[in-house]
């Protein structure tokens, strides 16, 4: 019961926390909470000795609060007013008691808050210390992370250089890197879940903030906090396109045809490691008009397999056969013994949808002007699944070789794609002649 009772406390502060910015922004939120600490304190400081008691339970709530909100929603301290506030509203429950901490003491049958005693096991103050320590290292790993990444920048290659020269037989591929598809879905994995472990709720639920203010002409959401979530999605994208390159870069037919095999075989293991970002992205690359327009190695290719995977991506009935196979790995996920049976990776891009949708077709206000509280529960518990699946710790060992070649392989632009495809297959229609024909004179025209 009391194990029921704390999860359900911490699920309604989650909640709480996350919608709250859709109404307000999260300083403000925070600033309201240091007023009512101030205001709380002076009250129960002038009473009678059974005031101090509810000073100190008092004391307990502000601090699970600010130790909820700052390990789950660091971001929101990022600037310095609300780390200014933040140590304020610390100086002021420092004062409630200089001596001791909360801790809870019930028996099986569970205690409510205010059931704590205060106990000699370390003081306020070094509780509020760990808690700010922990979130100035959460904070500054953050932004470490960011740098890094802004080094890692997938290389487009230069559009006129596919004019120019020719593929070397010496060049690299996929294949002359790793040869099995599943450990290259086992590295893929690596990188969604080390991109997708810097996606954070409030980054979810800016979406939501946003769209409200376009909707309302104001600005209260923070769009440079929708950084990490154009990061992912172009990580996608440079995946889409590097599946495409690699495939349009080859020369010679029989070995295009193995590549096209192999990363089949790859989305195949994806799929069942239940990385369906991957999946969907390998699946996307295959099907841009570039490498589908391959017919010659396509009729070549075993596309038994594919059609099976394209039937798992199936967009009809919003993407109903992909919403039974996450179900079925998400309920795998919660009765898991292993971390490799935890791993859940949704779509991203439908994942954002999802939560666009519940936002739009249900009101923020009930008829009787109360919030929708049922609404943005639910967007919570999307974005809490989300939040429990990115913090899986992959099982795989990394390979760094391998996640460098995904990472930092040249990718084709588009132009340069067709060009690939056409030098590989010659149009075959008066569309595709004017095409690649449009194509040449507007690169030779740049060269």
């Amino acid at each position: 019961m009391y194990i029921l009772e704390k999860t359900m406390r911490k699920t309604y502060i989650f909640t709480f926390l996350l919608s709250s910015r859709v109404f307000i922004h999260p300083y403000e939120l925070l600033a309201k909470v240091g007023q009512i600490c101030l205001k709380q304190k002076q009250q129960l400081e002038t009473g009678a000795e059974v005031d101090k008691a509810k000073l100190k339970s008092f004391a307990a709530k502000i601090i699970q609060l600010l130790k909820e909100w700052t390990e789950t929603f660091p971001y929101d301290f990022q600037d310095e007013k609300s780390m200014k506030e933040l140590k304020e509203i610390a100086h002021r429950i420092t004062q409630c008691d200089e001596g001791r901490i909360p801790r809870y003491t019930g028996s099986e049958n569970g205690h409510r808050m205010e059931d704590l005693r205060w106990t000699e096991n370390g003081t306020v103050k070094k509780i509020i210390s760990q808690m700010t320590q922990n979130l100035l290292m959460t904070l500054a790993a953050r932004n470490q992370y960011q740098e890094i990444r802004e080094k890692f920048r997938q290389p487009v290659t230069d559009k006129g250089t596919i004019l120019k020269t020719k593929p070397q037989s010496s060049q690299k591929d996929i294949l002359s890197v790793c040869c099995d598809p599943l450990v290259l879905a086992q590295q893929l994995t690596h990188i969604e879940l080390e991109r997708v472990s810097n996606i954070y709720p409030e980054d979810l639920m800016q979406i939501v903030s946003h769209m409200d203010s376009l909707d309302n002409h104001k600005c209260r959401g923070d769009v440079t906090k929708t950084y990490n979530l154009e990061a992912y999605d172009n990580w996608f994208n440079c995946l889409s396109m590097l599946v495409a390159t690699e495939i349009c870069k080859v020369v010679k037919k029989k070995q295009r045809t193995r590549i096209v095999e192999f990363f089949i075989d790859v989305a195949r293991e994806c799929f069942n490691i239940g990385n369906f970002n991957s999946m969907m992205a390998i699946i996307s690359g295959m099907n841009l008009s570039p490498v589908a327009r391959l017919k010659k190695t396509w009729s070549k290719v075993k596309t038994a397999k594919f059609d099976v995977l394209e039937h798992h991506m199936d967009p009809s009935s919003n993407f109903c056969n992909y919403r039974t196979a996450l179900q079925g790995a998400a309920q795998r996920s919660q009765t898991a013994h292993s971390s490799r049976e935890k791993i859940v990776i949704p779509v991203f891009n439908l994942f954002i949808k999802d939560i666009y949708f519940l936002h739009k077709i249900h009101t923020n206000h009930l008829p009787n002007g109360q919030i929708n509280f049922k609404k943005f529960w639910e967007i919570s518990r999307q974005i809490h699944d989300f939040n429990t699946w990115k913090q899986v710790d992959c099982p795989f060992e990394k390979d760094r070789k391998i996640q460098s070649y995904l990472l930092t392989a040249p990718i084709y632009s588009e132009e340069a794609l067709f060009i690939a495809s056409f030098e590989s297959e010659g149009p075959e229609n008066h569309m595709e002649k004017d095409s690649w024909k449009t194509l040449r004179t507007t690169l030779l025209n740049r060269a």
